[in-house]
């Protein structure tokens, strides 16, 4: 088991269009994390992997996003993805592992093909107790919240903040280590998602997009200056 119980993960990510975005500026990212106490980090890409795993040996959660405007999956959806980022040094490959449609095997045999051809761990990012069920007896490592609020059928309870019903009902139902990822903004939320029994938690835009952390702080500013 790569990842601690009781850990704190941090999602070191910033896409194309963000200041931040590219790998020097991700290495700094996780560096600055992992002095603050962090035990792992989640990255996207091979590049950015690759310079984290230069400075740290915390484990990595690496992921590739690969975007095509034909199917809604875009987390390492095949194998080819997940093996640049695992010879990149990622420890654990995350996926998608809903069922919806695809550019790449199913997600029984993706996991399978990273566990024994890749010898990586497969961390499952699900959006319903089913998903995580049926991710947990296809041999994923880890099942994560990390796509509820982000599918058609859970889009309505992305307002609501993390969702904390779905990682109680995993919890209960599969003996596989659950994350919770997804919306965990503050302290208090983190803390809440350890006490329903959550193995490890993974933040990200609270921890490391100043952009949209300084929006937050601006928008509460104008509420309550009208």
């Amino acid at each position: 088991m790569l990842i601690p119980k009781g850990a704190l993960v941090v999602s070191c990510q910033a896409r194309a269009d963000n200041p931040l975005h590219g790998p020097i500026f991700m290495s700094a990212m996780a560096r600055a994390a992992a002095a603050g106490g962090a035990q792992g980090f989640r990255a996207n890409g091979a590049e950015d992997v690759a310079a984290i795993r230069a400075i740290s040996t915390l484990p990595i959660i690496g992921i590739s996003k690969v975007w095509d405007d034909r199917f809604p999956v875009y987390i390492t959806p095949d194998f080819d993805s997940a093996s640049r980022i695992a010879a990149a040094g990622a420890d654990i490959i995350a996926l998608d592992a809903t069922p919806r449609p695809r550019n790449g095997e199913p997600v029984d045999r993706l996991i399978a093909r990273i566990r024994n051809e890749l010898k990586r761990e497969v961390f499952a990012d699900v959006s319903t107790l089913e998903e995580g069920k049926a991710a947990s007896a296809h041999g994923a490592s880890y099942i994560a919240t990390t796509l509820s609020g982000y599918t058609d059928e859970t889009a309505a309870t992305k307002a609501d903040g993390p969702d904390l019903d779905l990682l109680s009902a995993l919890v209960a139902a599969v003996s596989t280590p659950v994350i919770a990822e997804g919306r965990f903004d503050t302290p208090d939320l983190v803390a809440a998602a350890f006490e329903r029994g959550a193995h490890a938690v993974v933040v990200g835009t609270a921890i490391t997009n100043p952009r949209e952390i300084t929006k937050k702080f601006v928008h509460a500013t104008q509420r309550r200056a009208v």
